[in-house]
């Protein structure tokens, strides 16, 4: 039985994101459970699949589609706002190209949240999913709805933008909701030091209605470091496992080419593999 509440924190990155899910995957095949899970961005966008148990959809529907116009794509932005285009992303793949399994969604008492950034406040919003229903795909599509590539998104009253913007590494979150041992899973390595925004100015012309969501971006890189210091020392006190990439991914945000993002997700199953029995051993 376990001592205390187990968490998954899942950082960001758009296709970074598929090193995360060849990690989610071999937990997947090892039966290893936590009690919630919680991701900003492509975080977000992958992690759902660990409460519906799909071993292998977020690796397979990505390379499936990954080159075709009607999911990410110069027209799909012209014609919708969107680089990912949303519609596509979010009703026709999961409900009809590659079924996202609802029922084992639901019936999978494990917690799943996401992180959205409210653009009038530049704060960090969280939402619990509970059946990922259409308005939960909404909060979903939200948090990872990259800056300049993509319109802001309206649900609930709010109105939203990637969650990375304002908390990328949701720890703190997940541990202020009570979960006291977490699995974080980054997508770039040891070391790495975030620099500040380099298209700053086209951030804040795109952004020109909402000076909070600027000052957000603007500080993003101070936010971020401040953030990964913290998750190595929680590691250090032993409240934290770290699974991270050896070395820089060095992949697109937007790669198209299936061995590249076959590549990345290969390499997230080689270092779950490699510290399965360090894994299974933190949240037992």
């Amino acid at each position: 039985m376990k001592e205390c509440k187990t968490g998954l924190v899942l950082e960001g990155g758009a296709m970074r994101g598929l090193f995360s899910a060849g990690v989610m995957d071999v937990l997947l095949e090892h039966n290893v459970t936590f009690d919630g899970a919680i991701g900003s961005s492509a975080g977000a966008a992958f992690g759902c699949n660990y409460k519906s148990k799909q071993i292998g959809r977020a690796i397979r529907y990505n390379k499936r589609f990954a080159g075709d116009k009607r999911y990410c794509s110069v027209s799909s932005l012209l014609k919708t706002g969107n680089l990912y285009n949303a519609e596509f992303c979010y009703d026709t793949i999961p409900n009809e190209l590659d079924l996202f399994d609802y029922e084992t969604y639901q019936k999978n008492p494990m917690e799943f949240w996401v992180v959205v950034s409210d653009v009038n406040t530049g704060s960090a919003v969280y939402k619990k999913l509970k059946s990922c229903c259409k308005k939960d795909f909404e909060w979903m599509r939200a948090s990872a709805s990259m800056p300049l590539a993509s319109k802001i998104v309206k649900v609930d009253g709010f109105e939203l933008l990637d969650g990375g913007m304002t908390d990328s590494i949701p720890l703190r979150k997940f541990q202020s909701l009570g979960y006291e041992k977490n699995i974080v899973i980054l997508t770039q390595p040891r070391g790495f030091i975030k620099k500040k925004v380099s298209l700053m100015w086209l951030m804040a012309i795109a952004l020109h209605k909402y000076p909070e969501a600027v000052r957000a971006m603007a500080q993003r890189h101070i936010m971020y470091n401040e953030q990964t210091d913290y998750v190595f020392e929680q590691e250090k006190l032993g409240k934290v496992l770290v699974l991270c990439p050896e070395e820089p991914l060095g992949i697109s945000r937007t790669e198209k080419n299936p061995d590249e993002l076959q590549r990345v997700y290969d390499l997230g199953k080689s270092v779950a593999l490699q510290n399965i029995e360090r894994i299974k051993s933190f949240v037992e």
